[in-house]
């Protein structure tokens, strides 16, 4: 069995695509996470793995008139920005599962279709593969739960369990773990009673430089985010960069998996459509403890 004194046999570099045969939890831990993955030659811990597919999409006929949400299927992509001076060039690599919004269909510059994004951030526009890109249908951010008034529910955010929890009365109806702000002063999350205000489908983090470096603080199209301390900057959201959870791993925020975070924004309020880049509201509380 796999463990953290295990003879290291070889590295590897950020971004690889590792085949992984066997999912195994470890007996002799780490206890955090004791679960590893089987690859060549030995077993890598899951903590800097994601799952990803390789899945090629149809070109869409129609983009909504103020931005068409959409999501990644491939393990990563490469964004180009044009400009009339420099032509084509590389910026940001997008990972599988960010959520992004399209804005046009454009020819990119191997001729073929290519969506035209727009960065929540920074305003400007880059391209990927259209076929790199899953639409999301506008059903798929239908609230949940919407006839329980929001008085009735809440999210209970544990620092020392890892886990968020939300209730419908008494009721729990989803429960998980998560990874919150590692334990310092300055990116540790913050306890007390919130409201989640505002809501952003698709959010870039990080220090809002163009680059093409994969290893810059630029995590853009971080998905499903529910603020709850916005001066702050703290907010629930899902997470393409880490497997961690059940473990303090962020700098503040509540680090989730990409379809619980998603679940969590359909239903907690403020209740937002397919077409809103941002929703505003006096939503459901949150408590941190």
């Amino acid at each position: 069995m796999p463990n953290e004194e295990s003879v290291i046999l070889y590295q590897r570099n950020k971004d690889d695509i590792i085949n992984v045969y066997e999912e195994v939890e470890s007996e002799y831990g780490p206890e955090y996470n004791p679960i590893w993955y089987r690859v060549w030659g030995g077993y890598v811990h899951c903590k800097w793995l994601a799952e990803v597919k390789h899945v090629l999409n149809p070109l869409t006929d129609t983009i909504h008139e103020d931005g068409q949400l959409g999501e990644v299927t491939v393990p990563f992509t490469r964004a180009m920005m044009y400009s009339s001076h420099n032509g084509w060039e590389q910026v940001y690599r997008l990972y599988y599962q960010t959520i992004h919004w399209i804005r046009d269909i454009i020819t990119g510059p191997d001729g073929k279709p290519w969506y035209n994004l727009q960065d929540q951030l920074l305003k400007i526009k880059y391209a990927i593969p259209a076929d790199h890109m899953r639409i999301v249908d506008d059903s798929e951010l239908d609230p949940i739960s919407p006839d329980v008034p929001d008085r009735e529910k809440r999210v209970e955010i544990s620092i020392a369990r890892q886990t968020l929890t939300a209730y419908e009365g008494d009721t729990i109806v989803f429960q998980t773990r998560v990874s919150t702000g590692t334990p310092n002063r300055v990116s540790r999350t913050p306890t007390g009673n919130f409201r989640i205000d505002p809501k952003h489908p698709s959010k870039h983090m990080g220090n809002g430089q163009v680059t093409s470096n994969i290893y810059a603080y630029e995590l853009v199209g971080v998905p499903w985010n529910c603020f709850f301390d916005w001066e702050g900057g703290i907010a629930t959201h899902g997470t393409y960069w880490h497997n961690n959870f059940g473990t303090p791993m962020s700098s503040g925020c509540v680090n989730m998996r990409n379809h619980e975070a998603k679940w969590l924004f359909r239903w907690t309020t403020p209740f937002g459509g397919p077409q809103d880049w941002v929703v505003n509201g006096h939503g459901t509380r949150v408590s941190v403890t």
